[in-house]
């Protein structure tokens, strides 16, 4: 394992490197805008465990599943987008967005060549419209979802640059950039299409493990069943 790479982990694995954090006494904290567990020494972070969207843990690392969870994941690219929605882990509704926003032989998007070449040509009219009207075909959607169900949480995926025309679309999203249910998909999203959709509601509902350099050296090869057998009175 790579540090810095999210890996899946086993429910079994998740305990032991809480068990053995606790051995060692390292700083645990739940950081609920990411719904991550950070253990930590006195220097820096060590390990990163991403949670289960569906579930909330007590202050053991014990989890339980939410009743009734909602979910709506937003993914965007220039270009493309996909949005999503599950209850309790089935999807109900999902829609692909596409939109002409890249220059062709630049391959850059259009909000990205704006910002220093300007508007003037027809082309460049023209997709900055296609972009307008991309970000407001997804609020619309979202909206939709806002209205007609009582969301649990809202995932998103987004770039930096289209961060902002994503937030002052017209209509705008559901949500602020401060909402608390609001949650950033802690994994890569290269095309927002459907099978990514899928992929990642996916991995939103298992444990995953992100380790730092030195993190790597202390958690990476856990021999979770002899941990499991020398720490079984503690949990």
């Amino acid at each position: 394992m790579n540090s810095g790479q999210p890996k899946l982990i086993s429910l079994e694995k998740y305990h032991a490197l809480l068990a053995l954090a606790k051995k060692k006494g390292l700083s645990k904290t739940f950081e609920k805008p990411k719904h991550q567990w950070v253990i930590s020494n006195s220097d820096s972070w060590l390990a990163r465990i991403s949670l289960p969207w569906h579930t909330l843990p007590d202050q053991s690392g014990n989890l339980k599943e939410i009743d009734d969870f909602h979910l709506a994941l937003v993914m965007i690219r220039a270009g493309i987008a996909t949005t999503g929605y599950f209850h309790n882990g089935e999807m109900l509704d999902h829609k692909v967005f596409r939109a002409y926003m890249v220059r062709q032989k630049q391959g850059k998007s259009q909000i990205k060549y704006l910002k220093t070449k300007g508007k003037s040509r027809a082309g460049s009219r023209l997709r900055l419209g296609e972009s307008e009207h991309f970000f407001e075909e997804i609020n619309e959607r979202l909206q939709e979802y806002e209205k007609d169900f009582a969301i649990t949480t809202w995932g998103y995926s987004c770039g930096k640059t289209l961060w902002p025309y994503f937030l002052g679309s017209d209509p705008p999203p559901p949500f602020s950039k401060d909402a608390e249910n609001l949650i950033r998909i802690p994994f890569h999203v290269q095309q927002p299409d459907f099978s990514t959709l899928q992929t990642i509601h996916t991995k939103l509902r298992s444990i995953h493990l992100t380790l730092s350099e030195s993190g790597l050296v202390m958690f990476d090869d856990l021999d979770t069943a002899a941990l499991k057998e020398e720490n079984e009175d503690d949990w």
